[in-house]
């Protein structure tokens, strides 16, 4: 699996969130990831569908929607039309999961289910053979700036095992929480291929962030 770096924007400076998006697209970001949150499903607002149709029209990298949402199944149809690449939908955030994710496919969308921290991996077992990713999630959502919960490199590992050990399973493994120089290598070593990093990229200075993103490529590299 290819490794990609995907900048957070929770952690972009809001008021200047196209000058950051600008500077992270031609510092090498592979992909932008975009936390949906409604105040319910997660104790935190953020993004609505317009900021990726706003987004969309400065960058023509992947999109990468986090839908930290009750009811996500109202609001894939608008977040498919700002321009999606990707959309991600929690596993706890409706009964019927399974459904969501076809009607995401429906549209043409690359389709993901994100799974807690305390969310089994048996309980999306039955997706994977119709899913392009997981993410794990190695923080609490709702966010950014937490530290990563270090056992949770040992769930991507299994993951990473079920994939290898089915034929019709091709999804990516994405991580997403506490990303920096020290947990990305636990990461890549037990198996994700994408990484989610909000604070460790935009929290320092503007022109080091090429610097900050080629650093976290070349560690997770060493461990794949």
């Amino acid at each position: 699996m290819t490794i990609k770096i995907a900048p957070s924007i929770l952690s972009a400076d809001i008021m200047n969130l196209e000058r950051d998006v600008r500077a992270a697209d031609k510092a090498g970001a592979d992909v932008f990831h975009i936390d949906l949150m409604d105040g319910n499903f997660v104790p935190n607002m953020s993004f609505s569908p317009s900021v990726v149709e706003g987004m969309r029209r400065v960058t023509d990298k992947p999109l990468d929607i986090h839908m930290m949402m009750q009811n996500p199944d109202a609001y894939i149809k608008p977040i498919v039309d700002a321009g999606a690449s990707t959309i991600l939908i929690h596993a706890e955030s409706t009964q019927h999961i399974y459904r969501s994710i076809e009607l995401v496919k429906s549209y043409g969308v690359r389709a993901g289910v994100v799974v807690n921290p305390g969310t089994p991996l048996e309980t999306v077992k039955e997706l994977f053979p119709i899913i392009d990713r997981i993410l794990v999630m190695t923080v609490n959502p709702g966010f950014g700036g937490q530290k990563f919960i270090p056992g949770m490199t040992k769930k991507i590992q299994r993951l990473d095992q079920l994939r290898q050990t089915a034929a019709d399973d091709n999804f990516d493994i994405e991580v997403d929480g506490g990303v920096n120089p020290e947990t990305i290598r636990q990461c890549a070593k037990a198996g994700a291929d994408i990484f989610v990093a909000g604070s460790y990229l935009f929290d320092g200075n503007d022109a080091d962030l090429k610097g900050r993103i080629d650093n976290l490529r070349s560690l997770a590299a060493v461990e794949q």
